[in-house]
């Protein structure tokens, strides 16, 4: 299992730029795939980005060209570059794992508000 510590949210206006991190620990040798979802009030979960063990990633439209996720395999952290950032994008932040066990593990989350 894997353990999950994101930081890194805050207040910014649009425009603005935050850098997320998640600090990983636990079975870490066990990840396939690491990623950051988000929710906004009434709103489901949603998919923002995933990077794999080999680094391959994925966006959803919606960040595409403004968020940069990536990783530090030396210091087991994961990092979510947000640029640009648009009131729409304000919402709780979470780090997530899938390991090679289909297991997944969550984060606490980190708010990230916009304001216009």
């Amino acid at each position: 299992q894997v353990q999950l510590v994101e930081s890194g949210g805050g207040l910014v206006q649009a425009g603005g730029s935050l850098r997320l991190s998640c600090v990983a620990s636990g079975s870490i040798f066990n990840v396939f795939r690491m990623g950051w979802y988000r929710q906004a009030p009434g709103k489901q979960r949603e998919l923002v980005a995933t990077i794999t063990s080999e680094s391959t990633t994925n966006y959803a439209d919606s960040v595409k060209g403004r968020f940069t996720i990536s990783r530090d395999n030396v210091k087991n952290t994961m990092y979510l570059q947000m640029n640009s950032l648009k009131p729409e994008d304000t919402a709780v932040y979470y780090c997530h794992v899938l390991d090679r066990d289909f297991f997944n593990s969550w984060g606490q989350g980190t708010q990230v508000t916009v304001s216009s």
